[in-house]
């Protein structure tokens, strides 16, 4: 039993109560009279108090099961409420401590004979498994003299994946695509496989007018074309040094994840083999490259143990062993970070081996705060030579992507926390352009 806020009143009133009493009594005596009645009066109110918590008719909480999380973002955990009396709760879930969570305790207050559901949200920052533990009800008593405390055995073991509110979310939102941006690319005749004729019409190109089906027909035919289909995406994701850098919460290799994840979702959406390699060293984990919604899943239980090391990486390596392994055309999204010229020589010998074979594209993950102090009005000398450091710093990546450029291999360098959405569109273009 825990005293209510009411009991501790009582308590604090029976000081006056035992002062009141001890009047009556003379002098030698008084002092002696207000302690007994004062030990008896409180002794009368915690009798009463744990009386009282006694009869609380016990809720029945049981949480929602838990499967997997998304990293980085609030995940919702429900708890149930059900009660056959009025009752007022206060209930504290044994979330993983490792977790930043919304709000804790959860109260509320039920009417008889009901059910209700009471959510907080989580915010992992970290992938692996961790576990729930009980639950701790506080439940008042009916006079509200106590707190009627006990724990609910529910552990639970969950595992914090990648982003996978963020696949859900573009998954939707490539097949709404589907039925739109696609079918107009269609009729304006971008692409090299055939997927139609239809009727010429204002403002289509001459150039793709069918000439034999023409004059079968006896009036004007064009060819509709769309993005050849089962190409080759291969995805090479780097967790060495930089990538163990925090950026927004997350570890680069965290946001880096994320977007391989996504940009493995889209490829296979729009009916590519997708292939993905995470090196250091060496190619710790190859996967190769096939079709189908049922390899994301394969990609996902693969991908999420894997942690960044601080180890530099062989991007020569791991470029070499891509080479043994996928002797086929395709595009090749090396996801990593580059601080300039001099110190990314390797990364930038390695991209520049890979054309014209392959179609590179080197893909940077920028830390916000870099472009925040670049950007920041300085009022003292420390912090103007932060924005000098800050300015150079992206000066010199600027240098090395023109390098990049050069020698024909594609760029985008976006902050970490934005890389994911700008890096599928950035590929959906280039599947409507038909660059590959």
């Amino acid at each position: 039993m825990i005293p209510a806020r009411r009991t501790y009143g009582l308590l604090i009133f029976g000081v006056a109560i035992a002062a009141l009493i001890a009047t009556v009594w003379d002098a030698q005596t008084r002092v002696a009279a207000w302690l007994t009645a004062l030990l008896i009066w409180n002794g009368l109110i915690l009798g009463l108090a744990i009386w009282d918590s006694r009869r609380v008719s016990r809720v029945r909480v049981e949480r929602s099961a838990l499967s997997r999380l998304s990293i980085g973002r609030d995940n919702a955990v429900s708890l149930s409420v059900e009660t056959g009396q009025a009752a007022e709760v206060q209930i504290y879930d044994n979330y993983p401590i490792e977790f930043g969570v919304s709000q804790m305790p959860l109260a509320a207050k039920l009417p008889s004979n009901s059910t209700q559901d009471l959510l907080y949200t989580v915010h992992p920052t970290l992938r692996g498994e961790y576990l729930w533990g009980a639950i701790q009800v506080r439940q008042l008593s009916p006079w509200r003299l106590g707190w009627h405390d006990w724990k609910i055995p529910q552990v639970q073991k969950v595992a914090v994946y990648p982003d996978l509110i963020g696949l859900r979310s573009l998954s939707i939102r490539l097949t709404l695509q589907s039925a739109g941006s696609i079918r107009r690319a269609r009729r304006l005749g971008i692409g090299t496989e055939f997927a139609e004729l239809r009727d010429y019409g204002i403002g289509d190109d001459p150039r793709f007018i069918d000439w034999k089906a023409t004059a079968r027909r006896g009036q004007p035919l064009v060819r509709v074309l769309e993005p050849e289909q089962e190409q080759t995406l291969i995805i090479l994701l780097d967790r060495g040094r930089l990538m163990t850098a925090n950026v927004k919460g997350l570890s680069r290799f965290d946001w880096g994840l994320n977007a391989t994840l996504s940009l493995a979702l889209a490829g296979l959406h729009r009916g590519d083999r997708v292939g993905v390699g995470v090196f250091d060293r060496q190619l710790h984990t190859w996967i190769p490259p096939e079709r189908g919604q049922s390899h994301l899943t394969h990609l996902i239980e693969r991908l999420t143990p894997i942690q960044p090391e601080i180890i530099e990486p062989d991007y020569l390596g791991a470029v070499t062993a891509l080479a043994n392994q996928q002797t086929r055309r395709a595009l090749v999204v090396l996801i990593t970070d580059i601080v300039d010229i001099t110190a990314s020589a390797e990364l930038l010998a390695a991209l520049g081996r890979l054309t014209p074979r392959y179609l590179p594209f080197c893909v940077t993950l920028r830390d916000p705060q870099v472009d925040r102090q670049a950007n920041a009005v300085t009022e003292d000398v420390p912090s103007t030579y932060a924005r000098a450091v800050a300015l150079d710093l992206l000066a010199q990546r600027q240098v090395a992507f023109a390098d990049l450029k050069r020698k024909g291999v594609l760029v985008l360098d976006a902050p970490a926390n934005q890389i994911t959405e700008q890096l599928v569109d950035r590929y959906l273009q280039l599947k409507a352009k038909n660059q590959l």
